[in-house]
């Protein structure tokens, strides 16, 4: 069971910062992976960034440069830092835990409900 409870979403004018948050509530899980993905409405969910436990990180190109992933030391939660935002960032952005379920070992992942961030030109 995974619960994944995102925050730091909102309004903010073109240029701007935000900092996401999700803090993930685990029991017989364990978590190999987290990411953020984000979903414009009427268009397909899309990767922005991942984390894995040892930190290597991955990050869809619009993100590169402008967007910060982190996580805390036992990957119980994960952060996204978002700089220079522009309108064409507004969209729901989604906290995904990837992992193996104990003691099955099958792999599985989950999702967070959502926050929204709006860009104001």
């Amino acid at each position: 069971q995974v619960q994944l409870t995102e925050s730091g979403g909102g309004l903010v004018q073109a240029g701007g910062s935000l900092r996401l948050s999700c803090v993930a509530s685990t029991r017989m899980f364990h978590i190999n992976s987290m990411a953020w993905y984000r979903q414009v409405t009427g268009k397909q969910r899309e990767l922005v960034a991942s984390i894995t436990r040892n930190g290597d990180t991955n990050y869809a190109y619009f993100a590169k440069g402008r967007f910060s992933i982190s996580k805390d030391s036992g990957l119980n939660a994960v952060f996204l830092r978002m700089n220079s935002l522009s309108p064409e960032d507004t969209a729901v952005y989604y906290c995904n835990a990837n992992g193996v379920e104990v003691p099955s070992t099958r792999t599985n992942e989950h999702w967070g409900q959502g926050t929204l961030v709006t860009v104001s030109p």
